[in-house]
C-alpha cells in the first residue's frame, strides 16, 4: 500500500463529513465539496479522522486508495482554508481588471481579452499587473490559473507574458550576426 494511503485525514473542527453510498461529501467554513469513490476504495471514520484501505491486493486498488486520500485531504483544507494562485503580467501595457466574475486582461493584442470567471471561483488584482485566484477547490482554482496564463504564455526571448508567482523563465539568447 502506498505510504501516503496509511496515515489518516484529519478533519479540523467545524468540519462535517458525510458519506452517502460511493459519494463522500466534506462542508466547512469555504463551502462544501463532493467525491465519487473508488469501489476499490474502502472507507472508515475513526477519532482520528478518515481511514482508507484497499478492497483487494492489486497495485491498482494501492494507487488509487493514495490518490483517493490525497483527493480527501485537498478537500478538507479547500473547505477550511482555501487555495490561491498568483499570476504575474510582464510587459508593457500589460494589465488585468477584475470587474465582478470578469477579468477584463490588455496583452498586447488589438483587442482586450475579457475572461469569464467560473462559479466558486474568485479573482483579485491588487495592482494592475498582478492576479490572485482563490477558490475551495484545488483542481479548478490551478486550471483557471493556466486557462489564463494559456492567453499569452512567456515567450523565451524577453520574457513577457503571463507567468506563474514563482514561475522562473529561462531566457535564450539573442541570434548574433
Amino acid at each position: 500500500m502506498s505510504r501516503i494511503a496509511k496515515s489518516p485525514v484529519e478533519l479540523p473542527q467545524g468540519t462535517e463529513f458525510k458519506q452517502e453510498g460511493t459519494v463522500v461529501t466534506i462542508k466547512g467554513s469555504r463551502g462544501s465539496l463532493s467525491l465519487e469513490l473508488n469501489s476499490e476504495v474502502e472507507l472508515k471514520q475513526e477519532e482520528a479522522g478518515i481511514t482508507l484501505a484497499p478492497r483487494s491486493g492489486s497495485r491498482f486498488a494501492m494507487a488509487v486508495t493514495g490518490t483517493t486520500r490525497s483527493l480527501l485531504a485537498n478537500m478538507v483544507q479547500g473547505v477550511t482554508e482555501g487555495f490561491e494562485r498568483k499570476l504575474e503580467l510582464v510587459g508593457v501595457g500589460y494589465r488585468a481588471q477584475a470587474q465582478g466574475n470578469k477579468l477584463n486582461l490588455t496583452l498586447g493584442f488589438s483587442h482586450p481579452v475579457v475572461y469569464d470567471v467560473p462559479e466558486g471561483i474568485s479573482v483579485e488584482t491588487p495592482s494592475q499587473t498582478e492576479v490572485v485566484i482563490k477558490g475551495s477547490d484545488k483542481q479548478q482554482v490551478g486550471q483557471v490559473a493556466a486557462e489564463i496564463r494559456r492567453f499569452r504564455p512567456p515567450e523565451p526571448y524577453k520574457g513577457k507574458g503571463v507567468r506563474y508567482s514563482n514561475e522562473r523563465v529561462q531566457l535564450k539568447e539573442a541570434k548574433k550576426k
